[in-house]
């Protein structure tokens, strides 16, 4: 019996656009582009925390908030659905057409396609990365997880529903308005 080679960055390349691609532990996974209610929580939390976290407008600044950006995590290619950078670490946006440096924080919508290997083994590259932080945001169960890593493990720090004024780190010094991210 043959062993299956790990999938490489060519395969990636491969995939038809209208599909999101990663390479998680050697293996291509694909997706379809996000649904209406899932494209939504991304963009109203994308904005959000933009406006206030990179932007500076009616909060600290200091960040790089950006769409499904490309990690490239060692082996691990990974697409989050937002992530985020202290200016601190990453002065400025590199010339590449991906990200070698890990995020300070990163989201990940849940949808039905993709809540499996977002809760599974991406959450376990991130820690192995020493993602600092996660948020995992669940349009169906109108539902904001973030967690910590601590000590090499995810700790559940906070969760938020229908809060309009969540403190949620490692945004919470300036409440985030989570009903805004369900579309209703």
């Amino acid at each position: 019996m043959e062993a299956l080679k790990p999938a490489t960055y060519a395969d990636l390349l491969a995939v038809p656009d209208h599909l999101v691609a990663e390479i998680v532990r050697g293996s291509l996974y694909t997706s379809p582009r996000p649904a209406p209610r899932h494209a939504n929580a991304a963009g109203v939390l994308g904005g959000e925390l933009n406006m206030v976290w990179q932007r500076g407008r009616g909060g600290p600044g200091g960040w790089w908030i950006l769409p499904e950006p490309e990690l490239h995590l060692g082996d691990d290619i990974l697409v989050p659905d937002i992530a985020g950078w202290r200016r601190e670490r990453m002065e400025r946006l590199p010339e590449t057409a991906w990200f070698a440096l890990r995020p300070d924080w990163v989201c990940e919508i849940l949808s039905p396609s993709t809540a499996r290997l977002d809760r599974g083994e991406k959450l376990d590259v991130y820690a192995d990365r020493g993602v600092p932080w996660t948020w995992l945001v669940d349009p169906g169960a109108r539902l904001v997880e973030v967690f910590e890593l601590t000590g090499g493990r995810w700790t559940r720090h906070a969760t938020a529903r229908d809060e309009t004024a969540a403190e949620l780190p490692p945004f919470g010094a300036v409440p985030l308005d989570v009903s805004a991210l369900w579309a209703e």
